[in-house]
């Protein structure tokens, strides 16, 4: 990377730091892209030139996260790691990611589930780059036989997510104290995978029966 490259990635990461910050201690509609600019050390252009209006800003957060998830793969696990150890680094790294500012968090969600009709083709975009790190992991645990093979991928994701959702609701509302959150993420997600592994061989059986 470049020293012009690297600049940019600096302002953009100082960018982004600030509006999580100043969207927790103001909220989102007191927050204006000015106060963005001085908190990062930049100008309103520089903002600008990044993210179209403090919309993009919070879209721009969802790719950071994603980037962080990847990174926390690679730094904890390996592709040959089990499927329940690589969804709680993927699902405890977003959970710490979106709830370090719960204003933000709140912000991060709402657009990540109930995305505005002007912002679809982003979000599918998102969607896509989310699918980009889930999708291998959850085929080689198929390969492995830890997963069912006629079970769509999408489908899949979709059970992990919903549970994520359920913990996120949980820890929001009160009912579920931080310290708590690996342990009941771990505890729904070996729940959901006894639903979604390959059924036993039963040839062994049925051979003891024509007997």
């Amino acid at each position: 990377m470049s020293i012009r490259e690297k600049k940019k990635e600096s302002n953009k990461r100082a960018i982004l730091n600030s509006a999580i910050s100043l969207f927790n201690e103001n909220g989102y509609e007191k927050t204006s892209i000015a106060q963005i600019a001085r908190k990062a050390g930049v100008g309103k252009g520089t903002v600008y030139s990044y993210f179209h209006n403090k919309k993009s800003i919070i879209q721009g957060f969802c790719e950071y996260e994603l980037e962080k998830i990847h990174h926390q793969l690679i730094a904890q696990s390996n592709r040959d790691s089990s499927i329940l150890e690589q969804m709680l680094i993927i699902y405890m790294t977003e959970f710490r990611h979106v709830t370090q500012n719960r204003e933000f968090g709140r912000l991060y969600m709402k657009e990540a589930l109930f995305p505005d009709d002007n912002d679809l083709n982003t979000a599918t975009d998102l969607d896509d780059k989310y699918f980009d790190v889930l999708f291998p992991i959850l085929e080689k645990a198929q390969e492995r036989g830890e997963l069912r093979k006629d079970l769509e991928l999408l489908h899949i994701t979709a059970q992990f997510y919903s549970l994520f959702i359920i913990i996120i609701s949980a820890w929001y509302s009160g009912r579920l104290p931080s310290e708590d959150v690996e342990k009941t993420m771990e505890m729904l997600f070996k729940q959901a995978l006894e639903g979604l592994y390959p059924a036993p061989a039963t040839h062994n059986k049925d051979e003891k029966n024509n007997d």
